[in-house]
């Protein structure tokens, strides 16, 4: 197939076709006239790649399952540089639900705080004021400050 119609079936763009040729993600063969030629091999390349990239992959991290479905291998993640991906791509990810883990805590805590102060100013207190709500009646022309 051409390089237009294996983007169509891949979901993706001829010059990210050719972005993924440059860095030696994708080999094109050439016909007799120069035309980029494609079979259902760089087509299940290119879903490896687009799956990866949905799960947050750089296009680099990619290369291993890329190079694991050339080698001949039915899946692209059963090699052993992919599965140190996967690995790696875990530890970063559980990183990230511990940072996150812990801003929420802190939010939690804040709105904690802040709701038992909005209660304690409710009772017989002052309404508080809102500089960036609308103007009260009668403050037309008056200046805040």
């Amino acid at each position: 197939m051409r390089i237009g119609e294996l983007a169509a079936r891949a979901g993706t763009t001829t010059r990210t076709l050719r972005y993924y040729e440059s860095r030696g993600l994708l080999a094109a063969r050439r016909t007799g006239n120069g035309y980029r030629t494609y079979d259902e091999n760089d087509l299940r390349l290119l879903q490896q790649i687009k799956t990866l990239q949905d799960f947050g992959f750089e296009l680099e991290e990619t290369r291993p399952f890329v190079d694991c479905l050339r080698a001949g291998h039915p899946a692209g993640d059963t090699c052993p540089a992919s599965l140190a991906v996967y690995r790696r791509k875990l530890s970063e990810l559980d990183a990230l639900i511990d940072e996150l883990g812990a801003v929420r805590a802190q939010v939690g805590a804040e709105l904690a705080r802040a709701e038992v102060l909005a209660a304690a100013e409710l009772p017989g207190g002052p309404e508080p004021r809102c500089e960036l709500g609308p103007e009260p009646p009668g403050a037309e022309g008056r200046t805040r400050g």
